[in-house]
């Protein structure tokens, strides 16, 4: 088997650690130290295909591979390793959306996404449950074509300043099973946030809790109150 990068790849990897060195590497003390969210050094990584890597093309995307994001968030993470953690949860974010998510909400989400007008969060993480999925407790509830959902998650890259959360949510039974993805855009009336997380470094991402009490989303992705069935299956 051949284990070599083909040059495509190798100029991705270049591309890359170039972008690291030069726009991230002088500045991430800074960023860490002043708990500064580099919104515009993300957007022009953006602007070199890293808001939407592995997302389609049509809308923005780089359509590269899960190999070739893992060559970039390995260069990147030279520079800042939590600004390179928050590129590649935003990644996830915009990629869940883009596989699962109505052509309306792709067409109407992935553009900002990738070029990082928009942030996005994940939200899985909970106080009593940490990242094991099969133990999360925010739950959905269907009302009249809409989800109520409500539910505490922790630890959230981008938690108070991300316009777009994807959370996961319980709709059946207990376990593995019955989990569902919602999508909850910021200023959602339910959608709250918790203090920012003091952490020992990682200070270029804000980190809090989501909290979700009767909280409505457009998109079938949602926490905490009612929320129109539509976008994510």
């Amino acid at each position: 088997m051949d284990f070599d990068l083909t040059e495509e790849q190798r100029a991705i990897q270049d591309t890359a650690r170039a972008f690291a060195r030069d726009e991230m590497m002088p500045l991430a003390r800074q960023w860490d130290e002043d708990e500064v969210f580099p919104e515009n050094t993300l957007r022009q990584a953006a602007a070199l295909g890293f808001g939407g890597i592995y997302v389609s093309a049509d809308l923005g995307g780089a359509a590269l591979s899960r190999l070739d994001a893992a060559l970039i968030f390995e260069e990147l993470a030279q520079g800042c390793p939590s600004t390179a953690a928050y590129i590649s949860i935003h990644n996830m974010v915009a990629w869940m959306i883009d596989a699962y998510g109505a052509r309306e909400l792709r067409q109407r989400l992935l553009p900002e996404l990738c070029s990082m007008a928009k942030f996005g969060s994940y939200c899985l993480t909970e106080p009593d449950s940490g990242s094991d999925a099969a133990s999360l407790k925010t739950r959905a509830v269907r009302d009249d074509g809409h989800y109520v959902l409500d539910g505490t998650k922790a630890f959230i890259s981008g938690g108070g300043r991300s316009d777009v959360y994807i959370v996961m949510a319980r709709t059946g039974e207990g376990g593995p099973h019955g989990i569902s993805c919602f999508l909850v855009e910021s200023g959602t009336p339910g959608l709250s946030f918790g203090a920012k997380e003091k952490k020992l470094g990682w200070h270029s991402q804000p980190t809090a809790m989501v909290i979700l009490e009767g909280a409505a989303s457009r998109s079938r992705t949602a926490s905490a109150t009612k929320v129109r069935a539509s976008g994510l299956p």
